[in-house]
């Protein structure tokens, strides 16, 4: 911003441009008139600096040669240049690392360069992973110098995108057997035949809602539970248990004191 006299403005400035790959370009030129004061004009040499596009090397020259008398402009892009000819030196892919000076989230706090990671099969999902360069936080917790570097991964975005490019399986548990809660009253009693069944090697889940058994055996179908146990107020007087085979659709009556065993026999022959 010193180059365009704006030194001043930077702050109001940067957050207008932040927000470039939301509002788009018309509303941040609005926004940097109203917040930073600065005229539409001195806008439009800003965004047309952040809009520079094409290859890394070229960007870096057109910044030698329209910045590179300021001091602080040319040891910005020796940084850019050293991380450019690092990546290139390590074999990162030139498609792989691509300098964007529209990026201008957390200058307040950053002291060097910023990344943004996006998915180059699904963009307009934004950026799953950013950071920088931040030498001076440390400083907060000790009165060492400390380089830092570091970057924050958006899970939720992360698991979204690759939901949409199908790389992430349906719905799994590591349970092969689902415990039906028939009757909230007795939730004793599955929790009970959970835990037996857990000390005995396999792994059981009970059903946190006593809703329609059909509704649980249709959410166990879906979350690939192998069996499922349903014992309702007849079963408990009984003293017997139902398991149902979900994939083959089949059900067993199975006296409680022979449960665990039937179930082990029929996980052992189950694919």
């Amino acid at each position: 911003m010193e180059e365009f006299g704006l030194a001043d403005k930077t702050d109001p400035l940067l957050r207008a441009l932040d927000k470039l790959g939301k509002i788009g370009r018309d509303a941040v030129i609005q926004e940097m008139v109203a917040t930073a004061g600065v005229k539409a004009d001195q806008a439009e040499r800003v965004l047309s600096l952040a809009e520079i596009r094409g290859e890394n090397q070229e960007i870096l020259d057109r910044l030698r040669r329209d910045f590179g008398q300021n001091a602080h402009a040319a040891e910005g892009i020796a940084r850019l240049g050293e991380l450019v000819d690092t990546a290139r030196a390590a074999g990162v892919h030139e498609a792989r690392l691509a300098i964007d000076l529209s990026i201008a989230r957390g200058l307040d706090y950053y002291t060097g360069t910023v990344y943004e990671t996006m998915l180059l099969d699904l963009p307009a999902i934004g950026s799953v992973c950013s950071g920088g360069r931040y030498d001076d936080l440390a400083g907060l917790f000790t009165k060492q110098k400390l380089p830092g570097v570091g970057a924050s991964l958006g899970l939720d975005r992360l698991l979204a995108a690759m939901e949409e490019l199908h790389m992430v399986p349906g719905e799994t548990t590591a349970a092969p057997v689902f415990v039906v809660q028939f009757s909230s009253d007795r939730l004793g009693d599955y929790e009970r035949m959970a835990r037996a069944l857990r000390a005995a090697g396999i792994g059981a889940d009970v059903s946190p809602d006593a809703k329609k058994v059909g509704q649980q055996l249709q959410f166990a179908e879906r979350r690939g539970f192998k069996l499922a146990l349903i014992a309702g107020p007849d079963e408990f007087e009984q003293k017997v248990w139902k398991i149902k085979n979900l994939a083959l659709r089949e059900e067993t009556t199975i006296p409680e004191a022979e449960l665990i065993g039937t179930i082990s026999r029929i996980l052992a022959v189950s694919p």
